[in-house]
């Protein structure tokens, strides 16, 4: 007669999903395998310390195993628990949307600088994705209000459910618009719907044959449509730049981030179309990571015109 199974506890679990992981060559083996069996066992570490020699249900051990034949096949971790974390918040994620990076953190803490001293600012999040900078915006500055802007009506739903989950839906509004294109948008009796204290975005800037030599994780599991910058990774700078004063307030600023070797060229792109104080600022490792320029004061517009 066959002996039955023995049961597995945390202890042993864990250390065969770490096995799974690293023999699959994940970077953060141990690391992935811990956050998949607190996701899968609905566990802390206070809690595995204190039972990690418990035995554990054969239901728990089935979705914890495959959850790591999942990473194993460099799914990404965001993924599978359906959570992301992005300056202080926690965000809903799925395949539709990029995962929250800790580099785009350097975007929104320069649009919070900007905007700390505004009465009532309003914030235009162009290719807004999960919605995690608009949000973030919003959750830290209580009247504050935004849109957020996107293609993908998926992504869309993705930063709905965010904007209700983090609190702030009643202060957000998103829209389905390639870029300006939707009516949302558009001049009405010669005037536009609405102006902005802020347009921020990081939208698609990798070169189309770039993608192909991305990490596995990225290329085979964002979003297509969230990375492809078109030829030259510029597409949408040029797109959203050459608009963009049209939807800003005297003063109000375009704040971008950029891929380490855009800046220049981003640069270039805001002060031909008529952006002041343009700068580029770089992220925790040196690189060029965020192009910020301010629309000209209408008094110093006037002077300019007074000159000519």
């Amino acid at each position: 007669m066959a002996g039955k199974k023995k049961m597995e506890n945390l202890k042993s679990l864990l250390k065969k999903g770490t096995e799974i992981l690293k023999n699959a060559d994940i970077e953060e083996a141990g690391l992935d395998a811990w956050l998949l069996l607190e996701y899968a066992a609905g566990i802390s570490r206070a809690y595995y310390y204190a039972h990690d020699t418990d035995e554990i249900p054969t239901e728990t051990e089935e979705t914890y195993l495959k959850l790591c034949a999942m990473r194993a096949e460099h799914i990404p971790l965001q993924h599978l628990v359906h959570r992301a974390y992005f300056m202080e918040y926690e965000f809903y994620v799925d395949e539709n949307v990029l995962i929250p990076r800790q580099d785009t953190e350097i975007l929104a803490e320069t649009a919070r600088e900007i905007l700390h001293d505004r009465k009532t600012p309003a914030v235009l999040d162009m290719c807004t994705g999960s919605g995690c900078i608009l949000i973030s915006l919003l959750a830290h500055k209580a009247d504050c209000t935004g849109v957020g802007a996107d293609i993908s009506q998926k992504a869309l739903a993705v930063a709905k459910r965010n904007a209700e989950n983090i609190g702030v839906a009643e202060r957000a509004f998103f829209v389905e618009s390639d870029t300006f294109s939707a009516d949302f948008f558009q001049e009405k009796d010669g005037k536009f719907p609405a102006k902005y204290d802020m347009l921020i975005s990081n939208p698609p800037y990798i070169p189309t044959e770039e993608i192909m030599g991305l990490k596995e994780e990225v290329r085979s599991h964002d979003p297509f449509l969230a990375l492809d910058g078109r030829e030259d990774g510029l597409y949408f700078y040029r797109e959203i730049t050459a608009q963009a004063l049209k939807h800003l307030k005297p003063g109000g600023w375009l704040l971008y981030e950029i891929g380490c070797g855009q800046g220049s060229a981003v640069a270039a792109l805001m002060e031909q179309a008529g952006f002041a104080s343009v700068e580029v600022k770089k992220d925790l490792a040196g690189l060029d990571r965020v192009v910020m320029g301010a629309v000209p004061q209408i008094d110093m517009i006037q002077q300019e015109d007074d000159y000519v």
